[in-house]
């Protein structure tokens, strides 16, 4: 097996297991969903492929999650959240991860709940029950925001952790 291609399936593993954490017991919105796209986005050398497989991922566990009725609401985000990870390629700074994930939670909030408001007859169509379903959802930003970071910071420590002690496995020079 080549570099290249031991670095993609160890990319193509790592976003997987990510997806996979979605089905285990998790607090409400403690995912690696945000963390799964940016770290797709900043990783894998082509875009298609930086939106193809973590795009893939998702689609697998919620195969086994079950579709709802805002699925266009998750799934818009998250393509905005790979396009994230693209600006990250030419620098993964501490800093810059947590500032992108903490863009991801926000922007993964505000598109989802717009989505409930619209979709799930919960709220009135006013300008009132946006802005109560935006409310009712704000328990549910903080672990959001938790698991983005936590979620983000083991993804990009264990790929730069590979890419330093083990470039065999994860080349630096392929991705």
């Amino acid at each position: 097996m080549t570099t290249r291609t031991t670095t993609y399936m160890t990319l193509v593993l790592m976003v997987l297991g990510a997806a996979f954490s979605r089905l285990m017991p998790h607090p409400w919105n403690f995912t690696a969903i945000g963390a799964m796209a940016l770290f797709g986005g900043s990783y894998f050398p082509s875009k298609r492929l930086s939106m193809l497989v973590p795009l893939l991922a998702l689609l697998l566990s919620d195969l086994v999650l079950g579709f709802h009725s805002t699925m266009l609401f998750v799934y818009l985000p998250f393509t905005l959240m790979v396009m994230l990870g693209w600006t990250l390629r030419e620098g993964k700074s501490p800093m810059r991860i947590v500032t992108a994930s903490l863009v991801t939670s926000s922007v993964f909030f505000l598109v989802s709940n717009f989505g409930v408001w619209i979709m799930e007859g919960m709220y009135p169509q006013t300008w009132q029950g946006l802005v109560s379903c935006y409310v009712a959802a704000i328990p549910f930003f903080d672990n959001q925001i938790l698991g983005d970071l936590f979620f983000s910071g083991v993804m990009f420590g264990a790929a730069e952790a590979l890419k330093r002690t083990a470039p065999e496995f994860f080349s630096a020079k392929s991705v």
